[in-house]
């Protein structure tokens, strides 16, 4: 039961299907599922599947052909821009800096941040070390679009900018896939603790890196052929566990 006013975070997709202007196939056909505060709610599937749709629409980039996205009960067309993005922390697979400083950007979502929840931030989006070692420190400038920092040292970056907003809603796109194993595996680590009460929706190509998930949401070009957890998907889902094997030899898989 919420409270009015109350912020929790729950994302709906009732029905959802979404096509691209001038596509001839639509890229979600009949999408239905619930996100739930506290869990972690992971998106996999081939390249064009649409994975990606599914962020887009809760951000709001797009609008629902039929069907309807909601948060907290809220059809988001209903919501004001701002009060939808005020509870978003977006980060995608390739993200955008902007020139100024680390802790400039850092504090886009969020701008009275503080120098401890930014160090904070960077420590569990595993940033700091490399952070620490530019001249400056957190004082260090970016180069418009990030020319001066490596992809995976962006896509960290990227997390930090929305761990630091302290949204209620996280939206992690691809964000993962730039970092090695060691360091994706530390980060999500990390990460269950640092958003234990949020909405988390991890769209990722790799299995390694959603298999935790709280359940897992596997889509075939547009449609939803599998929901709920690692083992159970790879009892009960043909294309989850064809992607699990094109991944991983089966000694890693069980």
């Amino acid at each position: 039961p919420t409270r009015p006013g109350q912020k929790l975070g729950r994302i709906e997709f009732r029905d959802v299907s979404f096509g691209y202007g001038g596509s001839a196939e639509p890229a979600l056909k009949n999408i239905s599922f619930a996100a739930e505060p506290g869990k972690t709610t992971a998106i996999i599937g081939g390249t064009g599947s649409g994975k990606s749709t599914i962020v887009n629409l809760v951000a709001r980039f797009y609008d629902v052909d039929s069907g309807a996205v909601l948060v907290d009960g809220v059809d988001v067309r209903e919501m004001a821009q701002d009060d939808l993005r005020s509870l978003l922390g977006l980060a995608t697979q390739r993200p955008i800096l902007f020139s100024g400083t680390i802790a400039d950007n850092l504090r886009f979502g969020r701008a009275e941040a503080s120098a401890e929840q930014l160090g904070k931030a960077a420590d569990t989006a595993q940033a700091s070390a490399f952070i620490a070692e530019k001249e400056g420190g957190m004082d260090a400038p970016i180069a418009q679009g990030g020319v001066n920092v490596s992809g995976g040292q962006k896509q960290r970056l990227a997390i930090a900018r929305a761990l630091a907003k302290r949204p209620r809603i996280y939206l992690f796109d691809d964000t993962f896939s730039a970092l090695d194993f060691k360091t994706d595996a530390r980060l999500r680590a990390a990460l269950r603790k640092d958003t234990a009460d949020a909405t988390v929706i991890i769209v990722a190509q790799r299995v390694g890196t959603i298999r935790d998930a709280d359940q897992i949401i596997v889509l075939d070009d547009g449609r939803m052929v599998g929901r709920g957890r690692h083992a159970d998907l790879m009892k009960d889902c043909g294309v989850y566990r064809e992607i699990v094997a094109s991944q991983m030899s089966e000694e890693e898989a069980v």
